[in-house]
């Protein structure tokens, strides 16, 4: 069969005795790796002075042009999972995170390439479009297999399986600003060569990930595991097809909480160790914005798990309402902890804003788990992603773009941002709305049972 029957899905059906819990390390070793896009900040100060080295020079970029890159990368992610998410579905998660690395380490390829030549194209295309085509696939590769692994757990499972990617920053920022340590001379700021060691990498971890995962046969249920003879509110135990749930109001107005909730922190994110360097100007340093970064990535990471968690105790709906109501609050008052000059309240509130963050990317496949049943959960998440592609333009595009014109305008770049943050609060007001009009899926849009039994498929 050679090596394209040891990407086939029948070759990772687990046999008697395989432990479940050996399938969330295979999603981290994959999310893990992927999850650097939520690093990628550190370099963009230092990509600004390429050229100049120890500040812009003529023919350096600046840091709009840069932010472009998360963006394109953001939202090729979204657009991947949702063009491939049946692909990953039916071909199983070895050929997906097979797929995923060689996109990932590719894409860092590309972009010191494209650094070497400095040709900020090449790197948009690079990390951005094949790179960002690696993360689609990449992360939704285990999410339904985990499902599928913990139907006692689902909320869980997909906090496991989405937890890496929040915490891959935690592991990449503080080795991103090492490695450019390393290679960076008086006259070469050792971003290429920084791009290129960390694409080896990932790929490799990334395939050790894709030869450990397993699928459960046919009829596999945990030990002792009995599905509840009546489901809770808004969980249902029939199924819709993948593309009759783009019909459902429910699909839209949960694709709306995830794009809100995303843009509401994704452009912080993308800018966090500049934006903690000048609100604080003077008092955090590039190791220590560095370390803020891995900090929120820490937080990320851990609320993807608590949060997710919580959620098969109080409820995916109730969940995202803690979310807005709360992330509304510590928005607004992010510019008080400008004001008075505390790093530890700003730090304080992005930890609890990051968490939930986080905990809204692992709590909404099982959102979509209880609406839409378990047969296609994944693809329909592949589909959902766009919302985060929308995402990863709008919430940088307005950071980036609102400092830019404050600072264009006088305005001190301590408060620059400030003005982003309660647009950020009021986007939460409008999701908590979406959130509140979620009600169960019409019976009109579940499979009838030929088509359960894949007849009309």
């Amino acid at each position: 069969m050679g090596f394209a029957g040891f990407l086939h899905r029948d070759r990772i059906i687990a046999r008697p005795g395989y432990s479940r819990w050996m399938v969330p390390p295979a999603a981290l070793c994959v999310h893990l790796c992927i999850g650097q896009a939520y690093a990628f900040s550190v370099f963009n100060l230092p990509m600004t002075k390429l050229i100049g080295i120890t500040k812009s020079g003529p023919g350096d970029w600046n840091l709009p042009e840069l932010g472009w890159i998360f963006s394109i990368g953001i939202f090729m992610l979204g657009a991947s999972a949702a063009l491939l998410g049946r692909w990953v579905e039916e071909g199983g998660p070895r050929r997906a995170m097979f797929t995923a690395a060689l996109c990932w380490g590719g894409g860092f390829v590309l972009a010191a390439i494209g650094v070497w030549l400095h040709v900020l194209g090449l790197i948009y295309f690079g990390y951005g479009f094949i790179g960002g085509f690696g993360l689609g696939i990449g992360y939704i590769s285990p999410v339904s297999t985990l499902i599928k692994w913990f139907p006692d757990r689902p909320g869980m499972a997909t906090g496991m399986a989405i937890m890496g990617f929040g915490g891959g920053a935690f592991i990449a920022s503080p080795l991103s600003v090492w490695l450019m340590g390393l290679f960076s001379t008086s006259t070469h700021v050792g971003v290429a060569e920084t791009f290129l060691v960390m694409g080896l990498i990932y790929f490799c971890f990334m395939m050790i990930g894709a030869w450990i995962v397993r699928i459960p046969a046919p009829g596999w249920a945990p030990a002792g595991y009995v599905a509840p003879a009546q489901p809770r509110k808004l969980v249902t135990t029939r199924n819709v097809f993948v593309y009759q749930a783009l019909k459902t109001p429910q699909f839209w107005l949960i694709w709306w909480v995830l794009c809100l909730n995303v843009t509401a922190g994704i452009g912080v994110l993308g800018q966090a160790s500049a934006m903690i360097q000048e609100m604080f100007t003077g008092r955090v340093s590039p190791i220590a914005a560095a370390g803020f970064v891995g900090l929120m990535s820490l937080f990320n990471m851990g609320g993807r798990f608590a949060w997710s968690t919580v959620s098969d105790y109080i409820g995916r709906k109730n969940t995202y309402f803690v979310f807005f109501v709360l992330g509304t609050v510590l928005y607004a008052l992010v510019p008080y902890t400008g004001a008075i000059g505390s790093v530890t309240l700003f730090v304080l509130f992005y930890a609890v804003i990051f968490s939930m963050y986080g905990g809204g990317f692992a709590t909404v496949p099982a959102y979509l788990r209880d609406m839409f049943g378990t047969r296609y959960v994944g693809a329909i998440h592949g589909l959902l992603l766009t919302a985060w592609s929308m995402a990863g333009i709008f919430g940088p595009v307005l950071v980036n773009y609102i400092r830019e014109y404050n600072v264009t305008h006088g305005v001190a770049k301590a408060q620059a941002y400030n003005v982003t943050m309660y647009v950020m609060a009021v986007l939460l007001v409008i999701g908590f709305f979406c959130n509140l009009f979620v009600t169960a899926v019409k019976d009109r849009h579940f499979m009838q049972r030929d088509e359960a039994l894949g007849v009309a498929d």
